[in-house]
């Protein structure tokens, strides 16, 4: 693979960065959680606001700038997020603007780091370095989770989030040192009035990227109504506690390490969108399991079953995107479609506190469980359109 010294530092400040967002994660919920439940929501959505909303800007940044440079920049405006955070901690509303500030870092890190990785690694061999990225965040969210209440022990609320913060640091100086750059400056791409949303009608405008954009959006809409329930299943169906959900959590992530894996081998959009659908229906089939075998064994294996899947999902969702989409959008698509699946997470959230009040978790789980189901079934319906239409040009 070309550009494997670049992949391997952009992967490991991934998997540094990740390992402290999931530390920050938790000092945070744990810093609210007397301030009721809208407090705990407004923490987990913050920073989702502005990769939501600030997708066609932020697309338009990373079609325009130089991606790694970009990326550097980004990774600093977190760290000082993260610093902010430290100073107002005990002011709700101002660690909320905080937060809504590191999402704006997020919005264009993410898009930038997916249009990068076809420059490091060339386009053939992009699903791989996307499968390497996605398992250096894998990696570094499962030891953040891991460590996370251990950190806060041990040193304190401010000083686990002075450690976020240095992670960010670390990830710019590591970016640093990657040779490779995506510098759209050089092309000849025709200025258009609303290009910033050129991203978002290109991906309404492809057969394709339409429908397993929808797909994965309806499948994680799923997710997080069984993510919302799971506490709830682990107290009141298998009668657990913490140690419980310590276990379903690394089984999914364990699950998710070996999804991306498997992905990283995906070549052809065929094999891609196969892929998609696959692995939605794999992952509705994993949640059924919870609601018709309540027990902690198949639980376990049913939750490593769906982390395979979403590892899956990620990879081969990226790998579409970056087939589909010429160059010279690429920012504008990759942002887009990260908007689109964040957007699914957060309704998902919203809907599942309401499901499970509703029909309490089991149901829930069935619900969550069927959706991905038909999310898969519908991403391989259009099977079809691979290889019969080209990806829709935006004009």
């Amino acid at each position: 693979m070309l550009g494997r010294r670049d992949l391997l530092l952009v992967a490991s400040g991934s998997a540094v960065s990740m390992f402290g967002t999931a530390i920050t994660l938790i000092v945070l919920l744990l810093h609210v959680k007397d301030s009721g439940p809208y407090a705990v929501v407004a923490i987990l959505i913050a920073e989702f606001v502005p990769v939501t909303l600030g997708a066609p800007l932020a697309g338009l940044l990373v079609d325009r700038l130089p991606n790694r440079r970009l990326m550097i920049v980004g990774q600093l405006v977190q760290a000082g997020a993260v610093f902010g955070v430290v100073s107002v901690l005990d002011r709700l509303p101002l660690v909320l603007v905080m937060l809504v500030l590191l999402g704006c870092g997020t919005a264009v890190v993410n898009p930038a780091a997916a249009a990068l990785v076809p420059v490091i690694c060339g386009e053939r061999d992009s699903t791989r370095g996307y499968a390497v990225v996605a398992t250096g965040r894998t990696l570094g969210m499962l030891g953040g989770s891991a460590a996370g209440g251990l950190l806060v022990a041990a040193l304190g609320t401010r000083d686990a989030l002075y450690l976020d913060a240095a992670t960010y640091l670390l990830q710019a100086c590591l970016l640093g040192f990657v040779r490779a750059e995506r510098d759209p400056r050089g092309t000849r791409a025709r200025r258009r009035r609303g290009e910033a949303m050129a991203g978002a009608r290109h991906v309404a405008a492809d057969p394709v990227l339409r429908v397993a954009q929808v797909s994965l959006a309806l499948a994680m809409a799923g997710v997080m109504i069984a993510d919302v329930a799971n506490v709830f299943y682990v107290v009141d169906v298998l009668h657990g506690g913490a140690a419980t959900l310590g276990i379903l959590h690394a089984a999914w992530m364990i699950g998710v390490f070996v999804g991306v894996r498997l992905a990283g081998r995906a070549r052809t959009e065929r094999v891609l969108l196969t892929g998609l659908g696959l692995s939605c229906c794999t992952m509705g089939a994993a949640m059924l399991v919870p609601a018709l075998l309540p027990f902690a064994a198949p639980v376990a294996a049913g939750y490593l079953l769906g982390g395979a899947a979403n590892g899956v999902q990620n990879v081969c969702n990226q790998g579409l995107v970056r087939s589909r989409t010429p160059q010279e959008l690429r920012g504008r698509v990759f942002a887009a479609a990260g908007a689109i699946l964040i957007g699914s997470n957060v309704l998902g959230t919203v809907l599942g506190g309401a499901v499970v009040a509703l029909v309490g978790p089991r149901l829930s789980f069935a619900i969550a469980g069927a959706a991905s189901l038909l999310a898969g079934l519908a991403a391989l319906r259009a099977l079809r359109a691979v290889g019969m239409t080209k990806p829709a040009s935006v004009t």
